[in-house]
């Protein structure tokens, strides 16, 4: 947009337009969170076994991160607002086969069909508010909101999931999908369709290509996270970073790419793709260490652990809208930098909490770290989308997913990893347990809780004491490098984001022509 240009400002039509686009990012939030609840449930009713039990759970994030960037362009090409809804009435019919479900076979096929629905909605939603807000203002605080909706689905997915399994079958955690989709489908009227002008055909071994991708190295981030190093999951990284090369390689070749590489020569988009990236290892890798302190250490329950949750989440959701406007008068970079050394400062907060009543300090800790965190959501989304070309919003937007999703593998995988290893050298067992026993502890707090009822009481106590001790040790490590993390990612904001003007000056980034198409198309 040339600097000359006045963007025109959404009226009521865009605002209620949001409302409808909030529904469907909120519930796909919700629907990761609520399933880690609803799995003892499903296992006692369907008989899963414990590797079933891990693809239930898988394979929901495994797809959409598979097919994420395929979509996103897909939604480039062929119309936002289509893909969209064809993707919601996807999720609500897979939703119902997946609520009545009558083998672990079933549910797991359906659970995939949730995934490749649930990766339309992430970048159609997000490209399609960079279209119906052009006013800079207005779209930073659209994205804001946009981004609450996120957070307050994870805040309050264990509650919800935890009440409906209280009162109802396992299946209502799927159902609550379907008013939802059907809300976004009676509401589509309000939102505008958008479609790049020019679009070729759909590269389909590019497609393949993505997918070998993408699925490998999630796997294998998920196997190093949960069993450490693995010569199938090296295997799979190896295969995956393979076929990467294929995939690019392609891509340069092709006159309409499935993924325009050209996109990563903006300063712009390159520092905050991978400032979403690093933001989403930081925080799913703490956020697991946490819930698991939570529960293992604490002994809360799945509801009490994400109740403790709701402040400092809370928190989190109003710095997030607050940041936006700060940011209007404040370089971003500045605004992203300053937040990140708040969340350094929480992270360090970590180092007084004990095995015992550190509840408090935690959640303050915690609070911290998320204020200081929240500008990153808002403010990435708003740059990469800002910077990006229209014509390329959707898969621009589809990036800027996938790598949150790979962030959050890495997350989980890495610092998950870490608090493990720490757990493991410094666990002091009792000198009298059995051989069987002692090892079996020294996997992790949950296997040394679970064999401490077995042994005589005194040494069960002792066990659990040590156990506890440890895994906080771990806590402890994983919040020192976290802050270092969080420093680091300060410091990629200033050198790669400085060059940009407070958001309320004028929108960055310009405008290519694009095909327009009637809400009725």
């Amino acid at each position: 947009m040339a600097t000359d240009d006045v963007a025109p400002r959404a009226g009521r039509r865009e605002w209620l337009g949001l409302a409808v686009l909030v529904l469907p990012t909120f519930l796909t939030s919700v629907d990761v969170n609520v399933m880690f609840l609803a799995l003892p449930h499903i296992a006692a009713d369907l008989g899963a076994t414990g590797v079933q039990q891990l693809w239930i759970t898988d394979i929901y994030g495994f797809m959409l991160a598979g097919f994420l960037v395929t979509l996103g362009t897909l939604g480039d090409r062929y119309g936002r607002r289509r893909i969209l809804l064809i993707g919601a009435a996807g999720f609500a019919l897979a939703s119902l086969l997946a609520a009545f479900a009558g083998s672990t076979e079933q549910l797991i096929a359906a659970r995939a069909l949730l995934g490749i629905a649930g990766a339309t909605i992430m970048p159609s939603t997000l490209a399609l508010i960079t279209n119906m807000f052009k006013d800079p203002k207005q779209m930073s605080a659209a994205i804001a909101i946009w981004s609450s909706a996120i957070m307050t689905g994870v805040v309050i997915g264990p509650v919800i999931g935890g009440l409906l399994l209280g009162a109802f079958h396992w299946g209502a955690v799927f159902l609550i999908a379907v008013p939802v989709m059907a809300l976004l489908l009676v509401g589509s009227p309000l939102l505008p369709e958008h479609r790049a002008g020019g679009a070729g055909r759909l590269d389909l071994p590019s497609v393949v290509l993505s997918l070998l991708t993408l699925l490998p190295l999630i796997q294998a981030l998920k196997d190093f996270a949960r069993i450490g190093f693995d010569p199938l999951a090296l295997v799979l990284l190896i295969a995956g970073i393979g076929f990467g090369a294929l995939f690019v390689r392609r891509q340069r070749k092709l006159s309409t790419p499935l993924l325009d590489l050209r996109l990563f020569g903006d300063r712009a988009i390159r520092s905050a793709l991978l400032a979403g990236l690093l933001i989403g290892m930081l925080m799913a890798g703490v956020g697991l260490v946490v819930t698991q302190y939570l529960q293992l250490v604490l002994q809360l329950s799945p509801v009490q652990a994400g109740l403790w949750l709701v402040p400092p989440s809370l928190a989190m959701i109003v710095a997030s809208n607050i940041a936006p406007r700060i940011a209007r008068r404040v370089r971003p970079a500045y605004v992203l930098a300053g937040g990140m050394a708040v969340a350094a400062a929480g992270l360090l907060l970590f180092l007084g909490v004990g095995p015992v009543g550190g509840s408090a300090l935690l959640v303050v800790g915690l609070g911290i770290l998320y204020v200081g965190a929240s500008p990153v959501g808002p403010l990435v989304n708003f740059l990469v989308m800002s910077a990006a070309p229209p014509e390329k919003a959707g898969s621009v937007s589809s990036l800027q997913s996938t790598g949150g999703e790979l962030g959050v593998a890495l997350g989980i995988a890495l610092l998950g990893s870490l608090s493990t290893a720490v757990y493991r050298n410094v666990l002091e067992v009792p000198g009298n347990l059995p051989a069987d026993v002692s090892a079996a502890a020294r996997q992790s707090l949950a296997e040394a809780s679970a064999a401490a009822p077995a042994l005589p009481a005194e040494v069960g106590g002792q066990l659990v004491t040590a156990a506890q001790q440890a895994f906080t040790s771990g806590l402890h490590v994983v919040a020192v490098i976290a802050a270092v993390l969080a420093a680091g990612l300060g410091l990629l904001a200033v050198s790669g984001l400085r060059h940009i003007g407070p958001t309320g000056d004028e929108r960055q980034g310009g405008d290519e022509p694009a095909e327009a198409v009637p809400n009725n198309a």
